[in-house]
């Protein structure tokens, strides 16, 4: 296995940020991902993913898109929640790792530094939000949700709701589009054979903007997502190939047993 060093020579990395109505962010989060970006020891490039905002986020995302080359984005034609916006970016990055943060800077992106020393070792970074700076009614209800889903599905992640993650690219491919996947990203690499790293990162009040969760879709529909979850996983299947043979070159893919 390669070191830290050397793998990371060969790597280039995605950010996706999805954005709904967040146009009072938006400044701001480019100001804080620039002091990423001339810190980044991999080639980077930012991809908005414009979850169907019905505010001024997507003029925003245009600007600086255009402005910018280390940044692009890419558009819903209607809002279809986090979990869509999340795959949508993964399969349109073109870059070895995924990473992922939310756009209302309550994390901030130079704590994906502190990620790389554990690639390749590990498959996923996860973060997990230290002195939370939430409401009482977001936190109680994110620990009930978290708590629910250690009990059904015992995946060991514990703040599976941060928004900060990098993922290596082969594994976040085969990560399959439903309804609440984002809350289980690391339950997901795990079903692949993956390894996942937590570690403690910063969290900050919300900058501006509104919150667009409740006790409804914080309690509630993550229960109810988790028995989704537990349905595929009992039916989760991989493979490895033994053998093969091409006459021309292939695109390089990666096994279903998620081992690079």
């Amino acid at each position: 296995m390669p070191d830290t060093t050397s793998y990371l020579t060969e790597q280039s990395l995605t950010v996706l940020v999805p954005v709904y109505n967040e146009e009072e962010s938006l400044g701001q989060f480019v100001v804080e991902m620039d002091k990423f970006l001339a810190e980044t020891p991999v080639p980077t490039t930012v991809l908005f993913v414009n979850d169907g905002s019905t505010d001024g986020s997507l003029a925003i995302l245009r600007e600086v898109c255009r402005q910018q080359p280390a940044y692009e984005f890419i558009s819903l034609s209607q809002n279809r929640g986090l979990s869509t916006a999340i795959k949508a970016g993964i399969d349109h990055a073109r870059t070895t790792l995924i990473g992922y943060i939310d756009s209302d800077i309550q994390t901030t992106p130079l704590d994906f530094l502190q990620f790389f020393p554990f690639f390749p070792e590990y498959d996923m970074v996860n973060g997990i939000r230290a002195k939370r700076q939430d409401t009482f009614v977001k936190k109680l209800s994110s620990k009930i949700a978290n708590g629910v889903r250690r009990t059904l599905i015992n995946d060991g992640i514990q703040d599976t709701g941060c928004p900060l993650k990098i993922i290596k690219i082969e594994y976040a491919r085969r990560i399959p589009l439903f309804h609440g996947m984002h809350r289980f990203l690391g339950a997901l690499v795990q079903l692949q054979g993956g390894r996942v790293k937590q570690l403690p990162v910063r969290h900050f009040p919300r900058f501006a903007g509104t919150a667009k969760y409740n006790l409804w879709n914080r309690a509630w529909k993550p229960l109810v997502d988790t028995f989704g979850f537990r349905w595929i996983r009992s039916r989760w299947k991989n493979y490895e190939i033994g053998e093969q043979h091409h006459h021309r070159p292939v695109a390089a893919t990666a096994t279903s047993s998620g081992r690079p």
